[in-house]
């Protein structure tokens, strides 16, 4: 079963991909954070600020989404 790719450019250096029903921000190249069926998740890796104001806004707050290491989210896009 292959899943449906999608790439929509969100804001300037916030891009969001589509895996199925798995939604995954990039802020700049780097995945940070997205949707999938257990709800929102981010990325536990601090980047810039930019990137945490990107998050933040995808996500709806700072509070929102549950954390996840920088690898499980390389690993979504990857597979």
């Amino acid at each position: 079963m292959t899943n449906e790719l999608k790439l929509k450019p969100i804001a300037s250096n916030m891009t969001e991909l589509c895996i199925g029903s798995t939604s995954i921000l990039f802020s700049y190249e780097t995945p940070v954070a997205g949707w999938d069926d257990k709800g929102a998740f981010r990325t536990l890796q601090h980047y810039s600020a930019t990137t945490t104001k990107h998050i933040n806004k995808y996500l709806g707050g700072k509070d929102i989404g549950r954390g996840l290491s920088q690898v499980a989210i390389n690993e979504m896009v990857a597979s």
